[in-house]
């Protein structure tokens, strides 16, 4: 460029640069978080329009029973999807088997979820929790009678105990803490001695086992927590929960068994820093409280406390074993409950 053209160009540049910069700044456009979701769009739509509400940022959920982590192995890099969550610790270890997320770096996840709540190489974290309960007729169990899943294969529970599917994931979880504690051998006996007394063969959700108590057909059942508070928040099912005590199991020994709802960062997550958002917001005391108070879950934050509800069935040791030492057996779990012929 010559000097007669630069000494033209640089003072009408100037008088650009001058104009741009005086001009107001637009507002930054919000980009939606897309997320895919193996929890129903009631348990978590609280959350999200909390986190709308206060980032203006959109959320769009795609919710499925099943399939939605072969839809991300199939879409690979074009998938649309930011999040992944899932409400069992099984699909979790899923997504991250099946090579469709991410890791991520948050302060704010790892310090404020404990790390038996998370992963160790921060590719997914638990958001909201649930213990797995012994519930018991009220007029037909004694106090101490069932204190332990031990004691489910007490020969005094012949023909009492209902529970849902054994390939259930809460079972097989379940199934895959004992593996943790007590090794193969333990389990599979403790397992088919559950088997012996079942009262019926393993049928509907765990609803469907608080109700059966309550028409008679069985004595004990295994259920999450937050089924209780469903049904004590329904007066159409209310009175079948009424009829139940709930048994924390294994005070004094492992502690009662958790599982756990996780999210996860998608490989391919085209809305990352906004996902990121997402993320920690739903370990926020806001979104933390809402898990506890709508959804009737235990919060994963160790600061924040279950509602008054759930605060009433009273405090209670859990077990500290990590969700991803769980997930390792769950494999073998699932064997078990074929081997025993549990569904059978």
């Amino acid at each position: 460029m010559d000097p007669v053209t630069t000494n033209k160009l640089f003072p009408r540049l100037a008088k650009v640069l001058a104009l741009c910069a005086s001009m107001p700044l637009a507002a930054p456009v919000a980009a939606d978080v897309n997320v895919y979701s193996y929890r129903q769009s009631y348990l978590i739509d609280p959350m999200f329009e909390a986190f709308t509400e206060q980032t203006g940022i959109k959320v769009n959920t795609v919710f499925a029973k099943k399939g939605l982590i072969e839809r991300l192995v199939n879409e690979g890099n074009n998938s649309p999807a930011d999040l992944l969550i899932t409400s069992d610790i099984g699909r979790v270890l899923q997504g991250v088997e099946a090579g469709v997320t991410q890791p991520i770096e948050s302060d704010k996840l790892n310090d404020t979820i404990p790390a038996n709540f998370r992963d160790a190489n921060n590719h997914w974290f638990g958001i909201s929790a649930r213990a797995r309960l012994i519930v018991v007729a009220k007029d037909r169990v004694t106090e101490d009678e069932l204190t332990s899943y031990a004691d489910l294969a007490s020969p005094a529970l012949k023909g009492r105990i209902c529970t849902r599917s054994g390939k259930h994931d809460y079972m097989v979880a379940l199934i895959a803490s004992q593996l943790a504690h007590n090794g193969e051998e333990a389990t599979t006996t403790w397992l088919s001695n559950l088997k012996t007394n079942l009262a019926r063969k393993p049928q509907g959700n765990d609803r469907a086992q608080i109700k059966a108590i309550a028409q008679g057909e069985c004595d004990v059942a295994v259920v999450n927590s937050y089924y209780m508070g469903v049904m004590l928040s329904d007066p159409e099912q209310a009175p079948a929960a009424q009829t139940v005590r709930i048994v924390f199991p294994d005070q004094g020994g492992n502690g009662t068994h958790m599982n756990v709802s996780g999210v996860s960062m998608t490989k391919s997550a085209p809305n990352k820093m906004d996902a990121l958002m997402l993320m920690e917001f739903l370990v926020s005391e806001e979104a933390q409280a809402l898990y506890a108070e709508v959804n009737h879950e235990y919060p994963v934050r160790t600061d924040m406390k279950a509602s008054n509800m759930v605060a009433a069935w009273g405090d209670f040791d859990y077990d500290s074993l990590s969700m991803s030492d769980i997930a390792a057996q769950r494999a073998l779990a699932s064997k078990l409950v074929d081997r025993v012929g549990y569904d059978n």
